[in-house]
């Protein structure tokens, strides 16, 4: 499985981005999808999961309520809509798949690097 994330770029804080990652080379429906992040000099973290079929979904706590994940299987495509930006939102952010839900995700993309501006 191919993953190419895009759509990041330099928001002001309180401003939006939407993440976009399209899969090649796979049923992109047989995968659960996530969206992880890695801050300037900390580790890569968990931000966002939904299952493959859409019904579900988990987020870290600091994004509840600003951040929405979301995927069209049709495109081939998962999202992070990200709303009400921080500056500790900074960060590369990658989305990841899956087979096994709970499992480390197998397929990684390239990341696209978010930066807030406080």
């Amino acid at each position: 499985v191919q993953l190419q994330a895009s759509g990041g770029g330099l928001v002001q804080a309180g401003g939006s981005l939407r993440l976009s990652c399209a899969a090649s080379g796979r049923t992109f429906s047989t995968l659960h999808m996530a969206w992880y992040r890695q801050p300037p000099g900390k580790e890569r973290e968990f931000v966002a999961r939904i299952n493959r079929g859409g019904g579900g979904t988990l987020y870290k706590d600091s994004v509840k309520g600003r951040f929405t994940i979301s995927r069209d299987n049709a495109k081939n495509t998962v999202y992070l809509q990200m709303s009400s930006l921080k500056a500790e939102d900074t960060a590369v952010y990658y989305c990841a798949g899956s087979s096994i839900l709970t499992s480390t995700p197998t397929y990684w993309g390239q990341g696209t690097q978010v930066t807030v501006s406080s």
